[in-house]
Parts: structure tokens; sequence; C-alpha cells
């Protein structure tokens, strides 16, 4: 067979009609019959071009609701057909079978009417078929068939026939099956998660994962990986929904630590106060409320300056002109936020290497999603962390009980520990992160870390005392021992929140009275690996 192959005859037939009059006018002009079913059919007529309808090809009118209108011999003969195959072209001549050298096709909305929240019988009637089969034929014959699903690529399309005098190259038209086939994936992808979902299958015996590119990156977290960045179609808000007003392009730490500062910082109720998270590789070394978002960037910036520089600022309102001008003091890598005035906006406009994503909301920190992890050989798949505790759910376990306001530290605590990287101790005091110990291989180690922390900024600050004086400890997982316990009343914690559970409660809660601590039990962890 010949590498080029003229396009001369096509096939159209769109849900998503964007770009369609233009390139059939495109193609007419090129000398390409036209073929289409139904709105396509019409839009293109009433452009002015001539269409032939699939059904003046297959003999069938459209029925049963246009279920059934392409599925055909006349149409998945002309796409199937071999075209260096005398017995292919001897059949094709008997029964009268034109070839189909160009099929453009988009399936029906399946993915965007499950996530308006559609009911079942809307979104089963969404699932495309005469799409997907005329996808999977054309892309199988594509040593002579272009099959086009995206629409940026109709130009593409059109580039490549000119440059061939209305042929297209192999190397075009095996890109365009690699696409065509990858489409079709993530929508079979797309109806079996959602199936999986009606019928609340935990562990279905096949599981798909599918994504579209959204960029790709300079390299991954190192500069000898190679990287790209896909969105999954959940319009989760977040990195992967925000759009980027300033700055360089985005890395893979970059989105990576801008996740986990964003969906931090959603824990935190709006309507409640304002509030900051500041990131560093994944891990918060500030997180605070305050009385406006100024302040609470204050005070989580006053937690870990040091590890603050070239940090991600994640802010659950509106960044506003105090806060944006309070932000470059230093310099911080990404900022993103629920909005931003224009007046915040020109303040950020003189950096010019710094990030602002605006997003159109704040993730549901309850909202139960999927979340993987590769791991040799497979896939890691659970329900991703959306435990929730409220005062109600606390058990107090010790002497003494917190105070209201130290139970409100503690839950502030316990938020901002969920997010830490396991063994995590977190301190608390006033609504603010005050040490942070995060990864260590034992809890002792970390309520260490947090401590040192809590140490160095109050001499950064000029204080006499450590920051973590009078504070609220969360730990993210039990105390087997009392050892990291007593480490953090030490490091000056005087209430504890935990999860409990361990063989050695007792001793651990007797250890908190003699050192005149409250301490709640939350019955669940937060393990962050």
């Amino acid at each position: 067979m010949t590498d080029l192959h003229p396009v001369r005859r096509a096939l159209l037939s769109v849900s998503d009609k964007t770009g369609l009059i233009e390139l059939g006018q495109a193609l007419a002009a090129r000398g390409v019959e036209l073929l289409s079913t139904g709105g396509s059919a019409k839009a293109l007529r009433d452009a002015g071009l001539t269409v032939k309808d699939v059904s003046e090809v297959t003999g069938f009118p459209e029925m049963m609701d246009g279920r059934v209108k392409t599925l055909h011999p006349m149409v998945h003969g002309g796409l199937l057909a071999l075209r260096d195959n005398d017995t292919h072209v001897a059949a094709m001549t008997e029964h009268g079978i034109g070839a189909i050298d160009l099929l453009v096709v988009n399936l029906y909305p399946f993915e965007a009417t499950v996530a308006k929240g559609a009911d079942y019988d809307t979104c089963i009637e969404n699932i495309d078929i005469g799409g997907p089969a005329m996808i999977r034929a054309a892309a199988k014959n594509h040593a002579f068939v272009n099959v086009v699903v995206d629409v940026e690529d109709y130009e593409k399309l059109l580039g490549d026939m000119d440059q061939h005098d209305g042929a297209t190259c192999p190397r075009f038209r095996r890109n365009l099956a690699q696409k065509a086939y990858a489409r079709t994936a993530a929508y079979d992808a797309a109806v079996s998660n959602w199936l999986a979902g009606e019928l609340d299958l935990q562990a279905p015996k096949r599981r798909a994962f599918a994504g579209e590119l959204k960029q790709t990156l300079r390299y991954g977290e190192n500069s000898h990986q190679t990287a790209a960045f896909y969105t999954d179609g959940s319009n989760r808000p977040g990195v992967a929904t925000a759009v980027q007003l300033q700055g360089k392009e985005l890395s893979y730490n970059n989105i990576n630590d801008t996740d986990a500062a964003y969906e931090l910082v959603a824990e935190f109720d709006p309507a409640d106060s304002p509030a900051v998270a500041i990131i560093k590789h994944a891990n918060p070394c500030g997180v605070a409320k305050g009385a406006t978002l100024a302040e609470a960037y204050q005070k989580a910036f006053d937690c870990d300056r040091t590890s603050a520089f070239g940090g991600i600022v994640a802010l659950n309102q509106p960044l506003d002109a105090e806060t944006a001008a309070k932000i470059t003091e230093i310099f911080t890598e990404v900022v993103i936020a629920p909005g931003a005035s224009d007046e915040a906006k020109e303040i950020f406009a003189a950096k010019k290497n710094l990030r602002l994503l605006l997003t159109d909301g704040l993730p549901d920190p309850r909202k139960p999603i999927v979340a993987y992890k590769q791991v040799a050989g497979g896939m890691l798949v659970q329900d991703k962390d959306v435990g929730y505790v409220g005062i109600e759910d606390l058990k107090v376990v010790t002497e003494k009980a917190p105070t209201d306001a130290q139970m409100q530290d503690l839950l502030f605590a316990w938020k901002v520990a969920k997010h830490v990287k396991s063994n995590a101790i977190v301190y608390v005091k006033d609504n603010a992160t005050v040490g942070v110990g995060a990864g260590q291989m034992s809890r002792l180690d970390s309520a260490n870390v947090a401590a040192a922390k809590a140490g160095r900024m109050a001499a950064e600050l000029g204080l006499e005392e450590s920051l973590a004086k009078g504070c609220a400890v969360a730990s993210d997982a039990f105390f087997p021992f009392a050892d990291g316990l007593l480490e953090a009343a030490a490091a000056g914690g005087a209430c504890v929140i935990q999860p409990g559970g361990s063989m050695r409660d007792d001793e651990v809660i007797k250890a908190a009275n003699e050192k005149g601590l409250a301490m709640v039990f939350t019955g669940m962890r937060h393990f962050r690996h």
C-alpha cells in the first residue's frame, strides 16, 4: 500500500457542534463528499452545504430514538475495508459499499450529564453506542482512514491534507487513532465507574482510570524525570480547574503542593472565618485562622518563617490587597484562592514569577472521591480521607476536661493533622499552628521536631518562652507509648487530641493525668503516607 491516502468521502456525526460548519465548508472546498446524521446533517445543510444522510446510504431510517442509525454494513464496511485487499474491494463493489476516508465523531456528553446530577435513566440515554463503534472501526483501519474525535484536531487535519495534496500521511493517521482509542477508553471508564458507584461496588473486579492532558511539564519531581498533568473530569475545585493569571508555568512539584494546600485550607469554612495554609513539600509549615486574611496569613507565617520561603499559599477567601502585600514581602511560589480583588492583582503583577491561581470555589472536604496510588504492578485504590470529627464525637478520657477555647484549638489541630504526613504531631494555639512535626519514623521524633520549630520561631520573634507553651496537641494516630505524649507535654502542651485505641491507652492516660493534661479521643485516625 502507499503511505498517502486521499480524503474523498467523510462522515461527520458530532454531539458538540463547535467548529462543525467551518470544517464542513473546508472539506467541501477540497472536493470531499459529506455524509452526516441527524442534527449534524441539519446544521451543515442550514449552512448551505450539500450533505447526504446516512439513512440514504444504509437504506434504513434512523430509529429507536436515534439509537440505531450508523450500526450498518454500509457504514462499517466503508470504515473497515482494506483498500489494498482484493477480496475487500470486491465485496465493496458487489454490495455497493462506498469507502469512508474520514470519520469525525464526538460522543454523547455522558460525563457532563453525570456531572450535572442527572437521574439514572437520563445518564443511560447519554451512553453513546454508534459513536464508539465507528471510532474503533476507523481507528483500527487507520492505515487508510482518518478518525477525528477532538475539535482541536480539525485544523491539523486540514493542514495535513493541504501538505499532501488532499491526502494524509500515515503518522498523522496513527496519532489520530491513538487519540481515538484513548477517548473511547476514557468514555467507557466513565460509564463503568459511574455504574460501580450506582451499585455501591467498593471493589469492582475491573476498574478503569482515565484522564485528559491539561499540560505537559518540563520535568517531574526531578529534572531527569518526564511528566505531564492530566485532569479526571470531576471538576473538583482546585489546581486542576484554576485559572492561572500570572507567573511561570507550574511544575510537577508546584501542582502537587498547591493541591495539598488547597485541600487543607478547604477544611476551614470561609463563612466561619478567613484561613490561610502555607505548604512546603506537601506538608503544612503554617496554618491559621484570623479576623482577616492578612491576620491569618501573618499567624500562619509566624509558625515557621524559614520553611514558608518559597512555599505555596492557599486562602479560603478571595485574596485582598492587604494580604497580597504581606505575601509579596517574601518569595512565594504559588498563591491559590477562590478569587482576588483588582487591587490584589495589581500588587501581584509586580512579581512576575509569582503564580496566581484563581478557582471558582473550594473543594468539599467531606465529598467522597476515589484516590489511587501506583505501586509496582498495580494500583492501590481507596476513598479519599473525608473523615470528620465534631465536638459531639470527642470522648474526654482524662480527669481534666478541655476548656471551650482549648476544644476549638484541638479541633483545629485535628483538621491540620489530617493533612500532615505520618507520623504527624501538630501544636496549635489560638487557632494557629505553632509547631508541626511531619513524616518521622516515630511519634516521639515528630513531637521533637514540632517542639524544635516552636522554640526556634519563639527565639526569632524575640519571645522568652516557646510558642508551644499552653498549646493543643494533635496526633494523627494513637500514642503507642507514653513517650511521645510526654515529649509534647514537655514542649508546653496543655491538651491533647488523638484517636485512642492503643494497647497502652491506660498507660498514656495515666501519664496525661500526672502531667495535668486534658485529653480527648476521636476514635478515628488520619494516617497520610
